[in-house]
């Protein structure tokens, strides 16, 4: 197991490397490139080359990248084109923002998927079965941000019920009940589209397991159903459940973004909008190197699971086989 998570561990080391010189890319393939976007406006052309060479720009492109990586590993993130402010302070509490948002979607939608998908595959074509079909046709069919302006239109503006947007009420900064208060509407618009795939997979993947040989064995040496099920079943229905779940966290960041913008959510997606608009990388930069850690985490964990939900995964290595 600890030369799995190591071997592991050294490609996602690697694969944020290679992300590292993609995103230090952006800066350098931006419209007007680095040069135009970081110098200071009305500057005579001799003050506009001192501040160049102050800023490393005419630096080798090799240059300017590892003393950004350099910067980057030391925790400094640069700083704002236009005002000079330390991106770090502005992004810092927008990403506790966004996990507090994008964990309490994704906690919900694995809590009420997973445990659904799995009764409908014993209850093949049951009302609950036909119900997760319909919320799985919604929530595929249904855009993000439509979904949460109908939302706020009845919960909000007609009956009054919600909070219509931002993450606080004015006043009530830290309140846990008024923050889960404004949680309500932005989570069910996110986990309603990750729900309608997570119950579809969940069930397609158990009713296959439950098809296999073994678990026919099981049921004819009078093993309890619930244990059938949850013993022998749902281990080997785990994993590609578990790829699916991994695979979507990039899915759930861009939902993030959209939802964060309709609710105004002081989120990483709302302030990638708006640094985008403002043409301020430095801080693009920053959020895509934190969207790819956060998938690359994802994913490292997605494959140390493998290994403890079945074993036989280690042997990619040994002998050539794979589960």
């Amino acid at each position: 197991m600890t030369e799995f998570i190591i071997r592991r561990l050294l490609q996602s080391v690697l694969v944020l490397f290679l992300i590292t010189i993609l995103t230090f890319s952006l800066i350098h393939l931006a419209p007007g490139g680095p040069f135009q976007i970081m110098l200071s406006p009305g500057l005579s052309p001799e003050a506009m080359e001192t501040q160049a060479r102050n800023l490393g720009l005419y630096d080798p492109v090799p240059v300017q990248y590892f003393r950004w990586l350099g910067d980057l590993l030391q925790g400094d993130l640069g700083y704002t084109f236009k005002n000079h402010i330390p991106v770090g302070q502005i992004i810092w509490p927008t990403v506790s923002n966004t996990i507090v948002l994008m964990g309490a979607a994704w906690f919900l939608t694995l809590l009420i998927s997973i445990p659904w998908g799995i009764y409908n595959s014993t209850r093949v074509y049951s009302l609950s079965d036909q119900s997760a079909s319909f919320i799985s046709y919604l929530g595929f069919a249904m855009p993000t941000f439509w979904f949460g302006i109908i939302l706020q239109q009845v919960f909000s503006l007609k009956l009054d019920w919600l909070p219509l947007s931002d993450m606080y009420t004015m006043g009530k900064e830290g309140d846990l009940g008024d923050l889960l208060m404004h949680l309500i509407l932005p989570v069910t618009v996110l986990t309603l589209g990750f729900l309608a795939a997570y119950v579809k997979y969940s069930r397609a993947s158990m009713l296959e397991v439950l098809h296999q040989d073994y678990i026919r064995t099981a049921r004819a040496k009078g093993v309890r159903e619930g244990r059938v099920i949850y013993k022998h079943a749902l281990r080997n229905a785990l994993i590609p459940i578990i790829t699916v779940v991994a695979l979507d966290l990039p899915l759930l960041v861009a939902g993030a973004a959209l939802t964060e913008n309709v609710f105004n959510w002081p989120g990483m997606g709302r302030l990638f909008v708006e640094m985008a608009v403002a043409r301020e990388y430095s801080v693009l930069m920053a959020i895509t190197m934190i969207v790819a850690v956060i998938v690359i985490v994802g994913n490292f964990v997605a494959d140390v699971l493998y290994a403890v939900v079945d074993p036989r995964v280690q042997l990619n290595k040994r002998g050539g086989k794979a589960a």
